[in-house]
């Protein structure tokens, strides 16, 4: 296993920020109560963009983790669940497992590792599942009960799974929009 270089360094860190970017211009949508639970799902598809041109420059594991660590400590300073933090980690490395699996060059298991990865941002609304009530009170107090009433309206006791899965679709779905509109860089990368 090669080292890191510096020219990867850098590209973890001007990936990280193109695709905090994007992550933090889709949670601006979150005033809405319905783009709230949407968000992951748009951060999947909208995410694919900018990982797949990433993809196309690690050619080591750990490159998509650190990634994706970095996105969740951002996201967890930015006032999210410490759960982001937990779940950036471990679905991270997952998804970058995966891809190293077909050595970044076997597209599908580079869709199925964006669907993993998606799942990251996915501890920054585990909350809304796992402690309903605390949240409940904590968003009504900061976004008025109309808003937390018509939030956990869009969100069933039991669809923490589904929605995971949704959020993996999600991930797969921007894996392939991704490929599509950087099919040239993919093509020198000998990806496509």
């Amino acid at each position: 296993m090669s080292r890191f270089e510096i020219k990867d360094l850098i590209n973890i860190g001007v990936f990280a920020v193109l695709y905090f970017i994007i992550v933090y211009a889709v949670g601006m949508t979150q005033v809405i109560p319905i783009m709230f639970p949407l968000s992951p799902i748009l951060m999947g598809v909208l995410g694919g963009i900018p990982l797949m041109l990433f993809i196309t420059r690690v050619d080591k594991f750990g490159m998509l983790s650190i990634l994706g660590i970095i996105a969740s400590i951002l996201v967890f300073l930015g006032g999210m669940s410490y759960l982001t933090v937990i779940t950036g980690i471990i679905f991270s490395i997952i998804g970058d497992y995966i891809m190293k699996l077909g050595d970044y060059k076997d597209f599908s298991k580079i869709a199925i590792g964006t669907g993993v990865f998606s799942l990251w941002v996915f501890g920054a609304f585990a909350a809304l599942w796992l402690f309903r009530n605390e949240q409940m009170e904590m968003i009504s107090m900061g976004m008025g009960p109309e808003y937390a009433n018509a939030l956990f309206s869009y969100i069933p006791q039991g669809s923490m799974i589904l929605y995971m899965i949704t959020v993996i679709i999600a991930g797969i779905i921007g894996a392939y929009v991704g490929r599509i509109i950087l099919k040239k860089h993919f093509e020198r990368a000998g990806i496509a």
